[in-house]
């Protein structure tokens, strides 16, 4: 059974940069270093930007 990725990733990107994370995604190539409390910062940050989103709308 394959994963499959609810964030694109250019969103996952864009929130890593934002956050300060991007540079460990960037030096590892991939986000298997990422801390589980980044993943969850992410999370939360993309769960805000929808909400945002959808309230604009």
């Amino acid at each position: 059974m394959s994963k499959r990725s609810m964030m694109s990733r250019q969103l996952k990107e864009e929130i890593a940069k934002e956050l300060g994370v991007y540079e460990t995604v960037k030096q590892d190539g991939g986000w298997g270093n990422v801390s589980s409390r980044d993943c969850g910062n992410m999370v939360t940050k993309a769960i805000e930007m929808a909400e945002k989103a959808v309230k604009d709308s």
